[in-house]
């Protein structure tokens, strides 16, 4: 750390050499969503037949948001059996969905940041969703760009969705709080949200943050949560609703700060989300940016498993 509260980066994420600012690089991917947003290609088309989803970490969740989805250690050890894989990296060389893509047999779509990579190589078409890789290794805009382009694949109207986000940039922001536990709560199209919420507070904040399917959060996993806990729910709609607000009046019993938090579209409902990590990094004195890739203890872990 740099007098002024910039960072030294010796090598930062994807080769960028610079000092910056902490959490520059989430703030300026966050801010530039909506003219992202608005170079998704729409033009493309999913193959008919049936269609099943991947990915890891981040670009699972986003797999999720596009039907039936397997987590790419998954699509290794049982391949779907469906005539189309949509592989959701970011920058193409996912190990676990590269494996995925080379165990299954069938038309192979790849969404991504990159045009040339080992994915691209093995699949028969690529969606580039992004006018570049983010540069931050706290996705936030590659996110909600995949996540543009799978609907678009689907022959969703995305053409909305840019300025939305642009109003949820300018909307009230979530107020920090020490808070060490936080849970996310979502069903139905709001679930794959609910995760890559947790995943972002927990990689640009450090804080243990988790994410529960609304009914399964009603089914034992109540005993370990009490006013420790600061929680969100995602409303969702009809039947998923109703039992949303029933995890609401649970969780307010129990003394936990809540809030049921009405949605919209994953692309959308996630900046909350976004712009929480950014200012509870800053409160915390943490560094989004680099998801503790700098940090020796951290390298260490990494290398235990790659």
């Amino acid at each position: 750390m740099t007098p002024g509260g910039t960072v030294r980066l010796g090598h930062a994420p994807h080769g960028i050499d610079a000092i910056l600012a902490a959490g520059e690089l989430t703030r300026a991917a966050v801010a530039a969503q909506p003219e992202w947003l608005r170079a998704v290609p729409t033009d493309r088309r999913l193959p008919p037949g049936s269609v099943a989803y991947t990915g890891c970490g981040t670009s699972f969740h986003a797999a999720q948001t596009g039907g039936f989805a397997l987590e790419a250690l998954e699509a290794v050890l049982a391949p779907p059996q469906v005539d189309t894989l949509v592989l959701v990296s970011h920058e193409g060389g996912t190990p676990l969905t590269l494996e995925a893509a080379e165990a299954f047999s069938g038309h192979r779509i790849l969404v991504t940041g990159a045009a040339e990579s080992p994915l691209a190589r093995l699949c028969e078409e690529v969606v580039v969703a992004t006018p570049e890789i983010e540069r931050s290794w706290c996705h936030t805009v590659s996110y909600t760009c995949a996540v543009t382009a799978l609907a678009a694949l689907r022959g969703e109207d995305v053409s909305g969705l840019a300025d939305a986000v642009a109003r949820a940039l300018d909307a009230d922001r979530e107020p920090v709080s020490e808070h060490e536990r936080w849970l996310i709560v979502g069903a139905g199209r709001d679930w794959p949200t609910a995760q890559e919420a947790a995943l972002k507070l927990r990689e640009g904040t450090h804080v243990a943050a988790e994410a529960y399917h609304t009914e399964e959060l009603l089914h034992g996993h109540l005993a370990a949560i009490d006013e420790r806990v600061r929680c969100f729910v995602l409303e969702g709609e009809g039947r998923a609703a109703e039992r949303a607000g029933d995890a609401v009046r649970a969780l307010d019993e129990l003394g936990c700060e809540v809030k049921l938090v009405p949605t919209e579209h994953p692309v959308v409902d996630i900046v909350r989300f976004q712009l929480l990590t950014i200012d509870l990094a800053e409160a915390r004195g943490v560094d989004p940016d680099p998801i503790r890739t700098d940090d020796e203890r951290w390298k260490r872990a990494r290398a235990a498993y790659e």
